[in-house]
């Protein structure tokens, strides 16, 4: 989806409204995330969890996100230095599970409830932002850049959390 998703925004204005744009970009955000939600769900429920999906899941999720804050920057609705907080801890904390992975330690640095909470405020913000048009009245653009605000103080808070679960294999290793 992420091909499709960014391309919306490349089409020009007599293809699709500027109001369009918005609501078929947030639409295959908001399916994109439901559908992932819903995939880790039945792989766990239906213990159909296999070592690729659990590889390839987080780093669809991770790209889809990216793609959104760029899309986002360029539009003038997220700061770019709240992207790169959210961008850059996905990658830090990416590296480090890998990293903790190859010393056997990959359930020390499992995800918490912290980075559930953390990815639920982010997508939230990313769709209100997306959609950016107010809804009776209500400033969805102001409402998504609270969250996303949150969103980045959660990332922080998290990748602090994550990286003191690793501090032992980092004493250990440096």
């Amino acid at each position: 989806m992420i091909p499709v998703f960014i391309g919306i925004f490349y089409l020009s204005d007599e293809t699709l409204s500027f109001h369009h744009k918005h609501l078929f970009a947030t639409i295959l955000f908001a399916a994109a995330a439901i559908t992932d939600w819903l995939d880790g769900y039945l792989a766990r429920v239906l213990n159909q969890a296999s070592v690729f999906g659990a590889f390839l899941d987080p780093v669809a999720d991770k790209l889809m996100v990216t793609a959104a804050l760029i899309v986002l920057i360029k539009l003038g609705y997220v700061d770019a230095l709240i992207a790169f907080i959210i961008i850059g801890r996905e990658i830090a904390i990416s590296a480090l599970r890998e990293w903790m992975a190859q010393l056997g330690n990959s359930k020390n640095v499992a995800v918490s409830m912290l980075g559930k909470v953390k990815t639920t405020f982010q997508m939230i913000a990313i769709l209100l932002l997306l959609y950016h048009e107010p809804v009776m009245n209500l400033s969805l653009h102001l409402a998504g850049t609270v969250l996303i605000y949150i969103a980045a103080i959660l990332t922080l808070w998290s990748m602090v959390y994550y990286l003191m679960l690793a501090m032992p294999q980092i004493s250990k290793k440096s």
